[in-house]
């Protein structure tokens, strides 16, 4: 018996059949079920005592399979190498003598085959008796291949017996739903299952994608509306770009249907019909953006591994690249589980085979005295044998091997020479059925207990206890915590080379993507070979990630250190001690009001400078809009009177930024001319200047008494300053802190960090706390226009002149998603999730972060937006465009929101 989870399609297909029917996992491993027909069983035909008895005969490539209506009759299976002789008995129908049968679920109960062995005859008398012929004929063809020795060309002619039958017949196309779809494309497949594939026709229109089984097994075509579809997955079959996978449902565990295809290109013309049609109603994922929604808690830990299985090419219709989860509890002894206390759980940061220190040490020894290639497990944490109890030689499996108890699993995991699995998604589901004996099959006895229902831990109750503390063990804040690890053991960097290596995480080279390049093989006994041990020794998943996986975020990691370097430990947040989560940032008022950032309406419209502009800031109490443009000038508007009150110019050079002081009571000004200006707003004049660049500045930000300043000599200063007593007096000299370098610059909220961009299209992260260089990431491929901190400070966004929004997470440097517009976006201001842009001709975006897609389009301006400001409460913006060519400037102030309250 299988652990295999049909889907709702497969489910509702085989409602009300008796299970004591025909399945296809009664056929033997690579054969194929070709087709069908009603027939009698003829019992001791010419006598007297003659009955029949009524049912199906089915064709097969090695076996004929009669299957009666009667449910207290056996199946009967005759193996067509056993046939002595097939022929016609008179007219009506074919004989056959045999020395071997097998009788299946004989009374309708699953046991081991009957077997009769000895010289008999079967007579079987079809409804239609023209078919007489042809099948008589095709049981003889499919004899002699069966009698063929050399597997490879018993394969090869069974195969080609196939092809010849599926290209005598094509779909019926009046099996459409409509009669006015249009046809794309028709080819042959096979539809995958677990253990079996089914040989048919695979026809898409424009609405539908059909699979019309060869034998019309289970249904006469199997109809997918293609506006269901939400994901669809190339996959390897067998180590070959074959196959491919449709789910229509998001969290789903298990497909609608798997296809394999028997030409690469068929598969991959399929995929790019459904992919065209899915670009236009479902955005798509990758494993960054579901990485993306994982962190910010949108996606459950179980969610997330099961779409990362997917990603991985890992499907429950393919038994060699089945699903794997982690194992999580480490206690299967005591009477209650407690989940508070860390000492409960394994340690996600290591392969199962490294968790017993004394077996490790074991492995390590024949490792280092192990020829190349190296490996330190000899047998896989995913192999299908880990999860099957079928029938082996007609037979159940010796009761010693079988899964009869959870902690006897786990110890045999921890303690076991050739034992190193992991889970899979079974335990953390909701069907218990593959814990449960529920058909009371005689498995036999293991030190004298009859095999049945598996045994539980003490702590839990039932096995609907046991899923649903599974389940929440995984959905645990260590789990939460400590996820990353394991997820860069199977899926990560440390899946492979040096990094697996060092985690003790070797499997044999043909367990890895690529380990072995069949199509060299010139030997084809040798290939057979090598495919089936492949096949059943297990398979890694797909690498996902080259670099350290992204913790998630949880409201503990507000308190880690703040201290890090471009060399510390992943492990390390550059978080700061007193910064919140952005969980404890988000309060009401700001969750409403980037939840209706897609309601913006102009309210008021100002034209105030002759050329681009280039900062804007705002004073606390909103009155006064600071703005600073290419014209040289700094300018200040007031919002009550609606008039221009200040117009400074303190040099012959464009002013590049502004920002004010807490109080409100300076401004300060960047400018081309390599300095930075002091503006006292309380006394209307110029108040100090700094020359420390040599280069146009950029780019000013201002926090706790301390100046940074980025410049286009590629170098970001910080100077230790303190405001002078007296507003109107001049300042104290500043002190050069430290030099970075780099152009423009952003400070997350605790100042703690900057991200500075460059020309090249290069990302820094620093920390400021030592002057070290985090990460740097060439992300873009032209000039970085704006960077800004999500308020949690564990992400940076970034865009550029071609239109790409990229975000990357802060603690580990990686690049966890990207979109693009067809436009420069040249601003932006973002809460975490939903990004607000400026572009190139004069819109706002409204971004949908998690969605990986552009929510709303306003025409704010005619020409650039250049910058935004958005007040604390986020419901008021002011965006700002520079008209180079008609020499002003727009001011427009929008409101986030329609109802007065805002």
């Amino acid at each position: 018996m299988a652990i295999i989870k049909k889907s709702r399609k497969q489910q509702h297909a085989s409602a009300g059949v008796r299970w004591g029917g025909f399945s296809l996992l009664l056929l033997n491993l690579e054969e194929y079920y070709s087709e069908q027909h009603r027939a009698n069983h003829i019992l001791h035909k010419g006598s007297h005592h003659e009955r029949k008895i009524r049912g199906s005969l089915k064709i097969c490539s090695k076996s004929a399979i009669f299957e009666p209506d009667a449910i207290s009759q056996p199946i009967i299976k005759i193996p067509l190498r056993d046939c002595i002789k097939t022929g016609k008995h008179r007219e009506n129908g074919a004989n056959r003598h045999f020395t071997k049968v097998y009788f299946i679920k004989e009374h309708n109960v699953v046991a081991p085959y009957k077997i009769e062995r000895g010289k008999m005859e079967y007579v079987f008398e079809l409804d239609v008796s023209e078919k007489v012929e042809d099948v008589v004929e095709t049981l003889l063809q499919l004899h002699r291949a069966s009698c063929i020795d050399k597997l490879d060309d018993q394969t090869a002619m069974i195969t080609a017996i196939l092809q010849s039958r599926l290209a005598r017949t094509s779909f019926d196309k009046n099996r459409f739903q409509n009669i006015s779809e249009k046809l794309h494309m028709e080819c042959k497949a096979e539809m995958v299952t677990p253990l079996v594939t089914n040989a048919g026709h695979v026809c898409i229109t424009d609405t539908n994608l059909y699979f019309q089984p060869l034998n019309g097994y289970p249904k006469p075509v199997v109809q997918i509306t293609l506006q269901d579809v939400r994901r669809i997955y190339k996959r390897r079959h067998a180590l070959m770009p074959l196959g491919l996978e449709v789910f229509c449902r998001e969290d789903d565990l298990c497909s609608d249907i798997y296809l394999k295809f028997y030409e690469p290109q068929d598969r991959d013309d399929l995929y790019f019909y459904i992919a065209t049609y899915l670009e236009h109603h479902v955005a798509g994922h990758t494993a960054e953006s579901y990485m993306l929604q994982w962190q910010r808690g949108l996606l459950s830990n179980y969610q997330y591994l099961l779409h990362l299985n997917n990603l991985a090419d890992r499907s429950c219709n393919d038994l060699s690249q089945y699903p794997v989860f982690p194992w999580i509890i480490h206690d299967y002894s005591s009477s209650e589980l407690d989940m508070s206390n860390p000492g409960n759980f394994r340690d996600l940061s290591k392969p199962v085979g490294a968790l017993n220190k004394e077996r490790l040490e074991r492995l390590l020894t024949r490792y280092q005295e192990m020829p190349e290639p190296k490996f330190m497990y000899g047998s896989h944490y995913s192999s299908p044998g880990y999860y099957m109890l079928c029938l082996q030689n007609e037979r159940f499996d010796n009761a010693d091997r079988m899964f009869n108890s959870i902690a006897e699993t786990w110890k045999n995991s921890l303690d076991g020479a050739t034992d190193f699995k992991e889970l899979i998604p079974e335990f953390y589901g909701d069907d218990v059925s593959f814990l449960v004996n529920s058909l009371k099959l005689d498995l036999g006895k293991r030190q004298g207990q009859m095999v049945d229902d598996v045994e539980l831990p003490p702590w839990a109750s039932s096995p609907e206890d046991f899923l649903q503390k599974s389940k929440d063990a995984l959905e645990s804040n260590y789990v939460s915590e400590h996820l990353h690890e394991w997820i860069d053991l199977i899926f990560g960097y440390k899946q492979k080379g040096s990094g697996a290596v060092g985690a003790h995480n070797v499997f044999h080279p043909l367990t890895y993507e690529g380990g072995v390049d069949l199509n060299s093989i010139q030997d084809p006994d040798e290939k057979v070979a090598m495919l089936t041990q492949i096949l059943e020794f297990g398979q890694t998943p797909k690498q996902l990630f080259v670099t350290p996986h992204p913790r998630r975020i949880t409201p503990k990691f507000k308190s880690l250190s703040q201290t890090s370097s471009y060399n510390a430990s992943m492990a390390d947040s550059p978080v700061s001690p007193g910064e919140e989560s952005f969980e404890d940032l988000t309060e009401e008022s700001k969750t409403l009001a980037w939840n209706n950032i897609t309601k913006l309406q102009l309210h008021e419209h100002y034209k105030i400078h002759k050329e681009a502009v280039t900062g804007i800031t705002v004073s606390r109490n909103g009155s006064s809009v600071f703005t600073t443009s290419q014209d040289s000038t700094l300018k200040m508007f007031s919002k009550e009177s609606k008039m221009l009150q200040r117009s400074i110019s303190f040099s012959n050079m464009a002013s590049s930024s502004c920002l004010l002081l807490p109080g409100d009571a300076t401004v300060i000004t960047s400018s081309w001319d390599n300095n930075v200006y002091f503006y006292s707003t309380a006394f209307g004049r110029w108040q100090d200047t700094l020359m420390g660049h040599d280069d146009a500045v950029g780019k000013i930000c201002w926090h706790d008494n301390r100046l940074y300043s980025a410049s286009w000599d590629s170098t970001v200063k910080v100077w230790s300053g303190v405001p002078a007593e007296m507003p109107g007096t001049k300042r104290h000299h500043f002190d050069l802190l430290a030099e970075l370098e780099h152009d423009t610059i952003s400070l997350n909220p605790a100042s703690t960090l900057l991200v500075s961009g460059t020309k090249e299209g290069t990302v820094n992260i620093w920390d400021l706390t030592t002057a070290t260089l985090m990460h740097q990431i060439p992300c873009h491929s032209g000039i970085v226009c704006d960077t800004a901190f999500s308020p949690d400070s564990h992400h940076v966004l970034s865009t550029e002149a071609d239109g790409c929004l990229n975000v990357i997470d802060v603690q580990t440097g990686m690049l966890i998603s990207s979109m693009t517009s067809d436009e420069p976006q040249r601003c932006l201001v973002w809460d975490g999730n939903s990004i607000l842009s400026g572009s190139q001709s004069g819109e706002l975006l409204v971004w949908n972060l998690l969605g990986a897609k552009i929510s709303e389009r306003t025409q704010g301006h005619t020409c650039a937006v250049t910058c935004i400001w958005m007040n604390e409460q986020c419901s008021s913006i002011i965006s700002q465009e520079g008209k180079t060519d008609k020499l002003f400037l727009e001011i427009a102030v929008l409101s986030a929101f329609s109802s007065p309250e805002y």
